[in-house]
């Protein structure tokens, strides 16, 4: 079985790591690849899965908007927010689906995370959209530094939610940082987090965010940037295979992060 990643770049990716541990524990031979493209490589990848050479693909940025005007059918959720991350092959078709929503709720239920309660979103872009999908039926706020995309992003994928300016608090949230922020050492508002009731922090970064770091400190359920990316690794590799073996991934990041603290 050939796997892959497509992005640019896709060298920092842990998805080889996950997926490798994934395919010996389920004694699948089959390799999975960083392979960084750009648009015309996309295009050639995701005719590469539709003709079979390579089984399936992850899709990182900046080509998850791209992979969802190529593939040739999207499932629900990908097709809600229009932005795919995974392909796979259907009857030498090329399905997009969009793992970040199963991320999310497999996040949150490994930590703990509240499950009752408002929900605030920072961030107006796909990963946002993915987050208020999976939450959809909660009470969500989102909150964009361009307000107009946080008001733009309720109405297109969660009608019932609102929008709140950047920065303001919402007391007793679970506050879900779908931003950049963090993942060079940036803070983020301290108005946000202060009341949070549970975070969930999508930055991906070495190591855990200031955000992350405050909120364990003060005893705070809590999933980061890694976990996220499990949860999506999980739900893309039983698309493929029909498997989830969600221990031995969990093995290999841990063991890679506990390396990396120790360097």
């Amino acid at each position: 079985m050939r796997l892959a990643v497509l992005g640019d770049p896709v060298s920092h990716s842990l998805s080889p790591l996950l997926h490798g541990a994934a395919l010996r524990a389920v004694g699948i031979p089959g390799s999975y690849e960083a392979l960084r493209v750009d648009g015309t490589g996309m295009r050639a990848a995701v005719q590469d899965v539709r003709e079979g050479r390579l089984d399936g693909a992850n899709v990182t940025m900046p080509h998850k908007q791209l992979s969802a005007e190529l593939v040739d059918s999207m499932a629900d959720t990908a097709r809600r927010i229009q932005a795919v991350n995974t392909l796979v092959r259907v009857d030498g078709k090329v399905v997009g689906h969009n793992t970040d929503i199963a991320g999310v709720l497999n996040a949150w239920q490994w930590a703990g995370l509240p499950e009752d309660g408002p929900v605030l979103i920072l961030g107006a872009g796909g990963a946002a959209a993915a987050a208020l999908l999976a939450l959809q039926g909660r009470e969500v706020i989102v909150a964009s530094r361009r307000p107009e995309a946080a008001a733009e992003l309720v109405a297109m994928v969660a009608p019932g939610g609102r929008a709140v300016r950047f920065g303001e608090p919402v007391a007793g949230a679970v506050v879900v940082n779908a931003t950049p922020i963090g993942m060079h050492g940036e803070s983020l508002p301290a108005s946000v987090t202060a009341g949070a009731s549970g975070l969930l922090d999508m930055a991906y970064a070495p190591a855990p965010t200031p955000a992350v770091t405050s909120a364990r400190s003060a005893g705070i359920a809590c999933a980061d940037g890694p976990e996220m990316l499990l949860g999506q690794a999980v739900e893309a590799f039983r698309l493929w295979t029909g498997k989830a073996p969600v221990a031995a991934m969990r093995e290999a990041l841990v063991a890679r992060r506990a390396e990396r603290a120790s360097a």
